[in-house]
């Protein structure tokens, strides 16, 4: 119970700007959402700020309408308030998971602009920051997988990374209260869920108990150290890129070129956003490296909204229209 305060604690405490001001929680009705709402209830009115609630009904179970209202009862009673109810219409999206995630921060972020909350507390715990590092590095992402989730990204935060989801489950039941489980959280057909039920158990056994923790410890190091290396990229790209419009940017090839692979990838990768394109694949980014520390006259590479190719001294972006 104490673990739980305490983080919501001190993440309010580190805010830059602790003046009086709306905070919504995003509530499903589930363990880490509730353990969230309950300790926000409890602590931040103690710092002076005021806290909500924005529940999402996705409608992707028949009894999710008395979830939805049970939930905002719940947080009514803690005195939340406002306690808005949103429901959504989940699309395709790149698979279920993603769709209904789509659909939850467009909910959110109306939320967000109807009430003039200062930011929205999300439930991500210790234990999901593992399985998402897992996931990352099962992908191949690189250091976008390695840093994990941030605990404030923008107007969402989440004070709760540093804490087990037992641990919360344990504060709920110590205060008396009750939660919902969703079934897609045990239902197989869902990568993270095999990942939570079936990878990690497996590494604690053969490894010993402290994985999930290890895994969320090395994302924050290296959120860290990364943050550092993407501050330098930065001042790199400013030095050497050139806009000759909105839809057109450049970079000097020598400058890249005397520049160490995890500067210069990143450099790349910030070129490509200069022109709006999506963000690039490992081996697109590596075929554009190519065209630096490899030159042989190769033809443009084609990104998925762009197209990137060398001209004499600099590699040029271009938007595909």
């Amino acid at each position: 119970m104490a673990d739980t305060r305490r983080a919501v604690r001190e993440w309010a405490q580190s805010l830059d700007n602790q003046s009086e001001g709306l905070y919504l929680v995003g509530l499903s009705g589930g363990g880490d959402s509730l353990a969230l709402a309950w300790a926000a209830a409890i602590e931040l009115p103690k710092l002076g700020l005021q806290v909500g609630a924005v529940i999402v009904d996705h409608q992707l179970q028949k009894d999710s309408a008395d979830v939805a209202a049970t939930a905002a009862r719940t947080a009514e009673g803690w005195g939340l308030s406002p306690v808005l109810t949103k429901v959504v219409r989940v699309g395709s999206g790149e698979g279920p998971e993603d769709a209904a995630r789509q659909a939850r921060y467009g909910a959110f972020s109306e939320a967000l602009k109807e009430t003039g909350a200062l930011g929205l507390l999300l439930a991500h715990t210790e234990d999901d920051q593992a399985e998402t590092v897992l996931l990352g590095l099962a992908r191949g992402s690189g250091p976008g997988s390695l840093k994990g989730m941030a605990k404030t990204d923008g107007v969402y935060h989440r004070p709760l990374l540093g804490v087990g989801r037992e641990v919360l489950r344990s504060a709920l039941s110590d205060a008396g209260e009750q939660w919902w489980e969703d079934p897609h959280n045990s239902d197989p057909r869902f990568t993270r869920v095999r990942v939570r039920t079936e990878v990690l158990p497996a590494m604690e056994n053969a490894l010993g108990p402290g994985v999930r923790e290890a895994l969320a410890r090395s994302a924050e190091l290296f959120r860290n150290d990364s943050a550092v290396l993407d501050d330098l990229a930065q001042t790199l790209f400013a030095s050497c890129s050139h806009e000759h419009s909105p839809d057109h940017w450049s970079v000097e090839v020598e400058a890249l070129a005397e520049a160490p692979e995890a500067l210069r990838s990143r450099a790349l990768r910030l070129l490509i956003a200069s022109v709006g394109a999506t963000s690039p694949s490992y081996q697109q980014i590596r075929e554009v490296s190519a065209l630096i520390t490899h030159w042989k006259g190769q033809s443009e590479v084609s990104l998925a909204g762009a197209r990137v190719g060398r001209e004499g001294t600099a590699i040029h972006a271009r938007i595909v229209s």
